[in-house]
């Protein structure tokens, strides 16, 4: 097929509603993707969905190890530290041994805000237990921005907590910030553990900084990361990258850690932590530390840390596409699936087309995933199936509509049985012309004087109508189909817009009937219209069948030599036979009928004569 700017043109010009239509579909896909994201929460579930596949292909860094408070060890060290939370100095033993191990870093997921006043030799151990650590770290919690009044000054915190300057810092500035107060400030090495979770709950990013008044807080990832010399990028957050499932990473519970280091002969391995980032935190139910993440809907907040590190460690920070792309994967979408249906292109394979984008922009977005680039296509996908479906319903309710007008048309012509059958084999109505081999029968009226003369014009009116009726029934029952009335004169024919290889023997036939019903109805007239008759004439051969007329107004007909012929054979049945065929029609009949031949005739305006037969009834064969 040619596809050039001309045929694009001729497309676009028949498609004028269906442009109109289109840009409807492109207006609100460039507003959703540029502006109102209302489609956002679908986006993020299925891009949360394709991550999460992913991930369980993947394995997290072995170097990061939880060292994890479960229900478990809560019941365990019930009789030796006694019930949540236990005293510091339970956790200073625990530094301690991991300590000797020199382990790369040593973080806190547990929060110190708040000195032990029943238990302050406690606290005092835990400090004694960090003497000559320099890498372990705690959390630090950023409070809502209304209580900044009441937190203390920047200056008095800002190389306790590491914030870093901007050009805009402001020196008089106070953040509320709850630090680990239960450590001695020599030992604060902090950053934020704020959760950050988008607007359906789902925590995807973590925070790298946190400004506040020109000041940058560090998170507890982006501090550990860049003491260890890790590249942390000055942004605000930062999409993860996550790996394997939930409970991924190595995980030791801490009641187990604790009795090892407290046996005279551990049963642990005594280099089991060297070089290693230690996360020490709490899954246990009553502590409440579980979030919602695209792996699972309680995902520990100490393995979101853990993830965080992971990231920041091997430089595996998830990007986003340009904000550009959704909107253009849309434009381009639409425009493939419009020129599609301009053209006239079967839905069906429009569909499969569509389909195997889709399959491509799924494998492209997954094969990005793993290049660390989130594509974000769910919505240009969601618009390109929403429009097709729309197109397809529009033209299959235009479809049916002209099915409809074709059905209502045509049942003015055609037996509406053979009208449907049409429909139904999909076949379609000339509306060119096409050449057929068809039977033509004229039927026309003898008496019509004397008849409308002793009748008002209503009276003939009426009694036509009802002769006319009589006989188009039988034209229709026996598969035919009506031209036209010329006056008083009913033209038919068999063999269109349906194939009929019968139509020879139907025509016959229904003239056959036609006689019959002539018969009652003359009995219905009284003697006085005695000279009542009909001359019924039959022609079989090619002509040329569609709808033909003007633009205002077309009529599906029947032209040709055939049809001039078979009228010519009605006008000379007057004093020969009520019905006369053409030898073409008899030897098409075969041996259905007996025939009397009636020799051969000259026919005006041919120069052969016509050899001309009357039937004679055997076999009736109706359609119905």
């Amino acid at each position: 097929m040619r596809f050039s700017l001309a045929n694009i043109a001729q497309g676009f010009g028949a498609a004028k509603p269906l442009l109109a239509f289109s840009w409807l579909f492109v207006l609100l896909g460039l507003l959703e993707t540029t502006w109102l994201h209302r489609l956002q929460p679908w986006e993020s579930q299925f891009s949360d969905w394709m991550i999460r596949q992913q991930a369980q292909n993947l394995a997290p860094d072995p170097d990061i190890v939880l060292v994890n408070i479960d229900d478990a060890s809560l019941a365990r060290l019930q009789d030796v530290a006694g019930s949540w939370p236990w005293p510091r100095s339970v956790h200073g033993e625990l530094v301690q041994g991991i300590s000797k191990q020199k382990p790369k870093a040593i973080v806190f997921d547990i929060a110190f805000e708040q000195p032990d006043v029943y238990r302050p030799e406690s606290d005092q151990l835990f400090n004694q237990a960090l003497e000559g650590t320099r890498n372990v770290y705690f959390p630090l919690v950023r409070r809502p921005a209304v209580q900044d009044p009441s937190g203390p000054a920047v200056a008095q915190i800002a190389s306790l907590v590491g914030l870093q300057p901007t050009p805009q810092a402001d020196p008089n500035a106070h953040i509320a910030l709850s630090g680990p107060l239960a450590i001695e400030p020599r030992f604060w090495r902090t950053g934020t553990i704020n959760f950050v979770e988008d607007k359906d709950g789902v925590g995807r990013r973590y925070a790298l900084y946190t400004e506040a008044y020109g000041w940058l807080i560090p998170s507890l990832p982006a501090r550990v990361a860049t003491d260890l010399g890790y590249t942390v990028p000055k942004q605000r957050d930062m999409l993860l990258a996550w790996r394997g499932g939930k409970h991924a990473f190595p995980i030791i519970s801490y009641a187990d850690l604790y009795a090892d280091f407290n046996r005279e002969k551990p049963l642990r391995a005594p280099n089991e932590f060297n070089g290693k980032i230690i996360i020490i935190g709490s899954d246990a139910t009553g502590l409440h530390d579980l979030r919602m993440t695209p792996i699972d809907s309680i995902y520990p907040g100490q393995e979101i840390l853990a993830m965080a590190l992971d990231n920041l460690k091997n430089q595996r920070l998830l990007q986003v596409a340009p904000v550009w792309l959704a909107p253009l994967v849309t434009l381009l979408l639409l425009l493939l699936l419009f020129l599609g249906f301009a053209r006239s292109l079967n839905a069906l394979k429009i569909g499969l087309v569509l389909l195997a984008l889709t399959a491509l922009v799924l494998a492209l977005s997954y094969y990005a995933l793993m290049r660390l680039l989130l594509l974000s296509l769910f919505v240009p996908l969601f618009f390109a199936w929403a429009y097709y479906f729309a197109c397809a319903l529009q033209g299959y309710l235009r479809e049916r509509k002209s099915r409809e007008q074709t059905m209502k048309e045509f049942s003015r012509f055609v037996n509406p049985h053979v009208v449907r059958e049409l429909l139904a084999s999909g076949g379609a109505l000339s509306r060119s012309g096409e050449s057929r081999h068809i039977s033509v029968l004229f039927s026309d009226i003898r008496g019509f004087t004397s008849l409308s003369e002793n009748r008002t014009p209503q009276q003939v009116v009426e009694l036509l109508n009802r002769y006319f009726t009589l006989q188009v029934e039988v034209v229709f029952r026996h598969g035919g189909s009506l031209d036209k009335f010329i006056g008083d004169c009913i033209m038919a024919f068999w063999g269109a817009p349906l194939d009929d290889p019968r139509h020879a023997q139907r025509a016959v036939a229904a003239a056959l009937e036609m006689g019959e019903v002539l018969q009652r109805f003359k009995q219905e007239l009284g003697e006085e219209d005695a000279d009542f008759d009909v001359g019924i004439g039959i022609h079989s051969g090619a002509a040329v069948v569609g709808l033909i007329g003007s633009e205002q107004r077309r009529e599906y007909t029947a032209i040709g030599d055939t049809v001039n012929l078979a009228s010519r054979i009605e006008g000379m049945t007057k004093g020969l036979s009520r019905i006369l065929v053409s030898h073409e029609t008899k030897a098409l009949c075969g041996e259905e009928y007996e025939f009397t031949a009636f020799g051969e005739h000259h026919v005006k305006g041919r120069d052969q004569g016509v050899q001309l037969f009357a039937p004679n009834k055997r076999r009736v064969v109706c359609v119905k």
